[in-house]
């Protein structure tokens, strides 16, 4: 293959079943905002990676990801970057915050992960942030959009290795017609809420058949259900019926990307 072409179709496909790498914040966002869509993609028995950017490893969360990516069915161990939370710097003692490493050496980091994975597909926050609009969330956006298009370019990050052009990423959302319980209680810890238009919903998920695992994924992230102001303890606080509706679909805005210019 030449630097910076993308492999041709007949090549992806037998090279078996697409794969799917997602890339998020914190551990729990991987369980929150795409643990039904994961489980899915697992069970197919399609490549599943999660690269997860903030918390050291050997970390309580760092463990808890690892639970977490075991009850979806990924098979692969967790991916992290181990950089800080923006709000808790004791998170990844002596590294920067995820937010404020330079955008050429985060950007390097995900290229690196996405041609070693070699996904179809890239699964990540949407530009606000999902309903709270966290700093991590907003800044791992940025970073994984400019990533899939310098991973399909030979001349960008040649020691990352091989060039690898994702067909698209899904965009984890929240369209304004489903977001009134769910924003009503994160307004009652003092949470804000940002939500899209629905028709920047392309992808409407319906992930009940796997909610079993989903819900245990969020649950394996014991030091946020044990809380009470982060969403996996504000959900175990619901009546499950409630807890089913919220969590049993998913949303997606999808970007189609093209072939990679040599």
């Amino acid at each position: 293959m030449s630097a910076g072409s993308e492999r041709r179709p007949d090549a992806r496909a037998a090279a078996g079943p697409a794969g799917l790498l997602a890339v998020f914040a914190h551990p729990d966002d991987e369980a929150l905002l795409a643990g039904g869509l994961l489980a899915r993609h697992a069970a197919t028995g399609a490549r599943t990676a999660v690269v997860t950017a903030t918390w050291a490893p050997g970390s309580c969360r760092a463990g808890e990801l690892a639970d977490s990516l075991a009850a979806l069915g990924v098979r692969e161990p967790p991916r992290t970057l181990g950089h800080a939370d923006h709000r808790v710097p004791a998170s990844a003692p002596g590294r920067s915050r995820w937010c404020d490493v330079p955008l050429d050496e985060a950007v390097g980091h995900l290229v690196a992960h996405i041609r070693e994975v070699r996904p179809e597909t890239v699964v990540t926050h949407d530009a606000y942030g999902q309903l709270t609009g966290h700093p991590d969330h907003r800044y791992t956006h940025r970073m994984v959009m400019l990533a899939v298009t310098a991973a399909g370019l030979g001349h960008l990050y040649p020691e990352a290795g091989e060039p690898w052009q994702p067909r698209a990423v899904r965009l984890a959302t929240h369209p304004h017609s489903a977001v009134a319980e769910l924003g009503e209680l994160l307004a009652g810890v003092g949470k804000s809420v940002l939500s899209v238009p629905d028709a920047h919903v392309t992808d409407t998920v319906d992930v009940r058949p796997w909610s079993g695992r989903k819900w245990a994924a969020i649950l394996a992230h014991r030091s946020q259900a044990e809380g009470e102001r982060a969403l996996p303890a504000i959900l175990s606080r619901l009546p499950q019926e409630t807890r089913n509706r919220l969590l049993g679909t998913e949303y997606y805005t999808r970007v189609t990307l093209g072939p990679a210019v040599p």
